[in-house]
């Protein structure tokens, strides 16, 4: 039996997990007012598979339809926070101008290493909205999840490092360039799959959407840290 104030998540998921073709729903009273079937739940999980989707974007379904300036007004809101967050990440740049002068490779590969973390992170982010989404990520297992994730980044660190190193040191002349940068490569990716986990975990705690907010968030610590742990090793290994 489902209660009628039951939401519509937790009614797919109830089906999911009982392999129910159909249920009975009850008011208040307990008396049967009607059914819900397996069409109506998969109905249901389309529209929140949808849903989260495009809030991973920033963006609302109805944006196609609305008028110009409607959805403009929508959607300017992320793309201020996302305006003050590349501001903050300028500022961390900001602080290594004489390395950059000095070093004009920085310059060229410093974004390398901030992309990937965000592109890591984003992939980790998509599971863990997913996962939250479907209750298949609680705080019981979150501990199990969160290093796993972590691991995962820094196996991909270590194999992206290399890469990106051996490219480096090919394209600079520098040997000393190319362990910095592969350094920065790992740490980066250890800290997208931990904060890809940890940052919708937490929002969820918060009762705030992680589908809406994680992504604006996550590329903020990634850039932010990229940018950081590579300028800061090549001005003290370099400079």
């Amino acid at each position: 039996l489902i209660d009628v104030n039951t939401d519509q998540e937790d009614v797919a998921l109830l089906f999911n997990k009982y392999g129910l073709v159909s249920a009975p729903v009850i008011n208040n009273q307990k008396k049967i007012i009607g059914s819900i079937t397996v069409d109506d739940v998969v109905e249901v999980i389309e529209e929140e598979r949808e849903e989260d989707i495009l809030k991973l974007g920033g963006v609302d379904h109805t944006d196609l339809y609305e008028s110009v300036i409607s959805t403009t007004k929508s959607r300017i809101s992320w793309l201020i926070v996302n305006l003050m967050t590349a501001v903050v990440a300028s500022v961390v740049i900001g602080l290594f101008e004489a390395a950059i002068e000095k070093v004009v490779a920085l310059a060229i590969l410093m974004p390398i290493v901030a992309s990937m973390g965000a592109n890591a992170g984003t992939q980790t982010l998509t599971v863990a909205v997913r996962s939250i989404a479907v209750k298949e990520l609680t705080s019981s297992n979150a501990l199990k999840i969160i290093t796993k994730e972590t691991f995962i980044g820094g196996i991909n660190g270590m194999i992206f490092a290399i890469i990106i190193s051996l490219i480096s040191v090919y394209w600079f002349e520098n040997l000393m360039l190319g362990l910095i940068i592969g350094i920065a490569m790992v740490l980066n990716l250890i800290l997208a799959g931990f904060v890809g986990i940890v940052i919708p975990l937490v929002l969820d705690k918060l009762k705030i959407d992680p589908a809406l907010a994680s992504a604006v968030i996550l590329t903020t610590i990634t850039d932010v840290f990229g940018f950081l742990s590579f300028l800061g090793l090549a001005t003290l290994f370099l400079i």
